[in-house]
């Protein structure tokens, strides 16, 4: 068993944080008053504070000069290692006092944002708060909407025509014809016409242009997999219609000069519940900044 020493004991001594803080607060102030003021006490606590202060240490720490307190040549050798073990401490009780987001977080995003636009949110995300337990639902942004008034998602990203838009509008787009790069789908008749699916937000505004400019048109491939859609555009099989920041940079967007009716903005809107829960509201952050990022 270790012998206690008269060095053992020094070495067991702790500092009072409080009177630290006090410290601090008097050296920076260069008054007792102004200091007890700025820490919500008395003049007679603080002067008591000090005097304990200065009896642990055996030693003055302040000396006066006129109406102000002045550092003895301890007391800012003290000032600086006061300062630092305030900021350690206050680090550390910030840090221990945070709890991490935490639990399930159900996402909705649609099939063409969720592989082009969102791995970075995600990513980002994660890395920031590594025990959320993200689900994620891919869908169409009718079937995400359903979903979302049925409490099965905490949030989700829903596209719409600008004036049909609800929710928290992140973004307008140009809703745009993709076609192969020189390719000659767009001037076949009928029109080859690769969407998504039957539920698609857009479809109902490309079936609408087509009938405004009397085209006729034939569907290629109606699906939910955009990886699909994007094989029958690339091949020259069909053309689509996608929000212009999600065309893949090999694929052309088919202007007006080729001939193929305008088609209507769409918005990007972030929908989160008024009783959504905290990993929510950090994921729409993440949301909102990485939406700022888009080219």
């Amino acid at each position: 068993m270790q012998r206690i020493t008269r060095h053992n004991v020094s070495m067991t001594q702790n500092l009072d944080i409080n009177l630290v803080r006090t410290f601090v607060a008097v050296a920076d102030h260069g008054s007792m008053t102004v200091a007890a003021n700025s820490l919500h006490l008395t003049q007679g606590a603080v002067s008591q504070q000090i005097k304990r202060l200065e009896e642990s240490f055996d030693c003055s720490l302040f000396e006066r000069e006129g109406r102000r307190l002045e550092l003895t040549r301890i007391g800012e050798r003290f000032l600086g290692k006061a300062k630092r073990l305030l900021g350690m401490n206050d680090e550390i009780w910030a840090d221990m006092a945070t709890r991490p987001l935490q639990g399930p977080l159900r996402i909705g995003v649609p099939y063409d944002l969720v592989g082009t636009c969102f791995p970075p949110i995600f990513k980002a995300f994660s890395e920031a708060c590594p025990y959320v337990e993200i689900s994620l639902t891919c869908a169409t942004s009718p079937d995400l909407s359903k979903a979302l008034a049925s409490g099965s998602l905490d949030l989700a990203v829903i596209e719409a025509a600008t004036d049909a838009a609800a929710g928290e509008c992140l973004r307008v787009e140009r809703l745009v014809w993709v076609g192969a790069r020189g390719g000659m789908a767009h001037l076949k008749r009928p029109l080859p016409v690769s969407i998504v699916a039957e539920s698609c937000a857009f479809r109902p505004v490309v079936l609408q242009a087509l009938r405004e400019k009397n085209l006729e048109w034939r569907s290629v491939f109606e699906s939910g997999n955009i990886e699909a859609t994007t094989a029958t555009v690339r091949s020259d099989l069909a053309i689509t219609a996608w929000l212009a920041s999600t065309v893949p940079a090999d694929l052309d967007i088919l202007d007006a000069g080729t001939g193929m009716p305008a088609l209507p903005n769409f918005a990007i809107s972030l929908h989160l519940p008024s009783n959504c829960g905290a990993a929510a509201r950090a994921f729409a952050q993440y949301v909102r900044d990485g939406v700022l990022r888009w080219s």
